[in-house]
C-alpha cells in the first residue's frame, strides 16, 4: 500500500481498486523492585514465549539457575562489530556448566525497571545489534539458529515517547542478507527505515551494517522488532521493544513485584506484556483460577476487561494485570509461603470451553481508554485473498489475483520514487499501480489532502489469518461471515455524523476468520510504502502481501 503525493487526485471521493562510534552508556543499577514485562521475561513470560515460538523454534521449558550477568539499559551503537560479545559457533562453546546456556538470554533482562524516568526530556538512545549464526538447543534438540549479540532472544529495547532511537544492525557472520522491522511503530517521515525487505529497503548483506535512525513519536506501549527478510525471525532475530510515556504513571500504582523471575507478591497487580512472536499458531493464555484484566492491545490502552483465557495470534501484543490469589497454586509462584497443604488442593483450569476457530477477543469488548472517533472515509478498497496450487505443486497465496514477490535488485519504494519523478508513471488514477510487475500489487493513495481509507478484507480461505498493517493503526469497524452488507456500509459506516461509528478499537494486527471479512479504517497521513500482509510466516512468503 502506497501513500504519496498526487496532484491529480483530490480528496473526498470514494475510490475502489479492482483487483559511528559512541561512548558506552552507564549501566543502570538493578533496583529492588521492577515490573514484569513482556513475553519472554519471567516464568509466565517464558511460557508465553515458548508457546509463541513453538512452531518456529520448538522452544521448551527448562529450569535454570540465576545468572550473575546484568545488562545495561542501552547498549552502545558502534560502527564496527563490538568486542566482548560471544558469538556462538565462532570458536566459543555453547555448552553449559549447570547455568543458563551462554547463548540463551537471561530472562531477568526482560523485567522492566519501575524507576525508569517516564518524564525525561527527549534524548537519543543507542543500541547495537550484531547478527550471527550458530547452534543452540531451545528445546533440547541441537539446531542452526540466528543470534543477536550472541543471544536468543534479542535484548530488550526501551525508549520514551519522543526519543530518537539509533540502532546499528550488523550482519556479522551469516550466509544471507537481513533487515530489521520495528513492528507497530509508525515511522512517520522515515519510511525507508521500516525494514521490509524488497519494499522499503534492500537487505543488509553479510558483513554489512545499517544504522536505523528514527524518532519514536505519537505512540507508546508494547512493540517488538524482528527480521523482515524471509522467515529469519523464526530462527531467532527478534526481541521486545517498549515505548514509555507519562501516561504509565497512574498504572504503576497498580502493579509492582520483586525482581526474582515472576515470583509475585499476593494480592498485588503485576503488568505482563505479552507478545506472540510465533510463526503460525494462535495461543490462549490463562493462569489457573486467576482472572486476567486486559489493559492494552497493540499499543492502545483499553478500559480493563476481565477474561479467563486470552487468545493472542501471531504478532499481536497485549498487556494484562492478573489479580493474584495467595491461596492458589498456579503457573506462577508467590513470595513468602512456598508450600501448599494437601487440603487446599491444586489449581485447575477454567471450565470455559475453548474456541474451535482461531479468533480475536470481540473488538467490542475492548474499549479504548482514550476516545478517538474515526472520521468519515474518503477512499475505499476491497482486498480478496485466497490460496491455490501453482507451478511445481507449490501453494501460492493470491491477493486480488496477484502473488507478492519482493524485487531483487531494487525496492518497491525506489521504483515508486522513480515513477513519481518521471511524472507519476508508476501510479494510475484509479489508485491501483499499473506499471509494476504483476506480482507487485501496490495501491496508490493520495496524500495531497490526507485520505481516510476503508479497506474491506475478504478471506476466501478455510484458515484464520492475522493481518498486520505497517506504519499505522486502524479502527476495526465491522466483522462478519458471508457476504458484506453494502447497504449497511453506506448507511452506518459512512454517516454524516462520525460519532455514529462509536469508540472503535484501534490496533495494527487483526485476525480474519475463515471465509469471513473485516472492515478497517485508517488515516493515510504517513507518506511511504506500507505493507499489509498476513503475519503467518509462510503465508507471507507464499505471497500474501500487498
Amino acid at each position: 500500500m502506497s501513500l504519496h503525493q498526487d496532484e491529480k487526485s483530490g480528496g473526498g471521493s470514494v475510490k475502489e481498486a479492482v483487483g559511528p562510534d559512541t561512548p558506552l552508556p552507564e549501566s543502570r543499577p538493578n533496583p529492588s523492585h521492577r515490573t514484569v514485562l513482556l513475553i519472554i521475561g519471567a516464568a509466565v513470560s517464558v511460557v508465553v514465549l515458548a508457546l509463541a515460538l513453538g512452531l518456529g523454534l520448538r522452544l521448551g521449558l527448562r529450569k535454570h539457575q540465576k545468572s550473575s550477568a546484568s545488562s545495561p539499559s542501552s547498549p552502545p551503537s558502534v560502527s564496527a562489530v563490538p568486542t566482548g560479545i560471544p558469538l556462538p559457533g565462532n570458536g566459543g562453546s555453547a555448552a553449559t556448566s549447570g547455568l543458563l546456556e551462554d547463548w540463551r538470554l537471561d530472562p531477568k533482562s526482560y523485567i522492566l525497571d519501575t524507576t525508569w524516568d517516564l518524564n525525561a526530556k527527549p534524548t537519543t538512545r543507542h543500541y547495537n545489534l550484531v547478527i550471527s549464526e550458530g547452534q543452540g538447543w531451545p528445546d533440547g534438540v541441537v539446531r542452526d539458529m540466528l543470534f543477536i549479540n550472541g543471544k536468543f532472544p534479542g535484548p530488550l529495547i526501551e525508549v520514551n515517547r519522543g526519543d530518537r532511537l539509533v540502532v546499528n544492525v550488523t550482519n556479522h557472520r551469516t550466509k544471507n542478507a537481513t533487515t530489521m522491522h520495528w513492528h507497530g511503530l509508525f515511522q512517520n517521515g522515515t519510511n525507508w527505515f521500516d525494514g521490509t525487505a524488497g519494499v522499503t529497503q534492500c537487505g543488509i548483506p553479510p558483513g554489512g551494517s545499517l544504522v536505523y535512525n528514527f524518532t519514536v513519536d505519537n505512540q507508546f506501549g508494547t512493540y517488538w522488532y524482528h527480521s523482515h527478510y524471509g522467515m529469519q525471525y523464526l530462527d531467532g532475530i527478534l526481541g521486545p521493544l517498549i515505548v514509555h510515556a507519562p501516561e504509565e504513571a497512574n498504572a504503576r500504582k497498580l502493579y509492582d513485584q520483586d525482581p526474582r523471575v515472576l515470583t509475585l507478591d499476593p494480592n498485588t497487580r503485576t503488568r505482563l506484556r505479552l507478545i506472540n512472536t510465533g510463526a503460525f499458531a494462535e495461543f490462549q493464555l490463562s493462569i489457573d483460577n486467576h482472572t486476567l484484566s486486559v489493559i492494552e492491545a497493540d499499543g492502545t490502552l483499553v478500559n480493563p476487561y476481565p477474561v479467563h483465557r486470552l487468545p493472542i495470534h501471531v504478532a499481536q501484543r497485549y498487556s494484562v494485570n492478573p489479580v493474584l490469589d495467595s491461596t492458589t497454586l498456579a503457573v506462577v509462584s508467590y513470595s513468602g509461603k512456598n508450600t501448599i497443604s494437601p487440603a487446599e488442593g491444586l489449581s485447575v483450569d477454567w471450565k470455559d470451553a475453548y474456541d474451535v476457530v482461531c479468533e480475536d477477543l470481540d473488538p467490542g469488548l475492548l474499549v479504548p481508554a482514550v476516545r478517538e472517533v474515526p472520521p468519515p472515509a474518503t477512499a475505499f478498497y476491497r482486498v480478496d485473498f485466497s490460496f491455490g496450487i501453482g507451478a511445481y505443486q507449490l501453494d501460492y497465496a493470491k491477493v486480488n489475483g496477484t502473488t507478492w514477490a519482493p524485487l531483487v535488485n531494487t525496492t518497491t519504494l525506489m521504483e515508486a520514487v522513480d515513477g513519481l519523478a518521471q511524472g507519476g508513471g508508476k501510479f494510475s488514477t484509479a489508485g491501483q499501480v499499473g506499471a509494476f510487475e504483476a506480482n507487485q500489487f501496490v495501491v496508490g493513495v493520495s496524500n495531497d489532502s490526507v485520505e481516510v481509507v476503508d479497506v474491506l478484507i475478504y478471506s476466501l480461505d478455510e484458515g484464520s489469518h492475522p493481518f498486520h498493517l505497517h506504519g499505522h493503526q486502524f479502527w476495526i469497524l465491522q466483522e462478519g461471515s458471508g457476504f458484506f452488507d453494502w447497504t449497511n456500509y453506506y448507511k452506518s459506516i459512512m454517516p454524516s455524523d462520525p460519532k455514529a461509528v462509536g469508540n472503535a478499537l484501534r490496533r495494527d494486527t487483526l485476525t480474519i476468520k475463515p471465509y469471513a471479512w473485516a472492515l478497517i479504517r485508517f488515516v493515510a497521513d504517513y507518506p511511504g510504502l506500507w505493507a499489509l500482509h498476513c503475519h503467518i510466516a509462510w503465508h507471507m512468503e507464499a505471497g500474501l502481501l500487498m
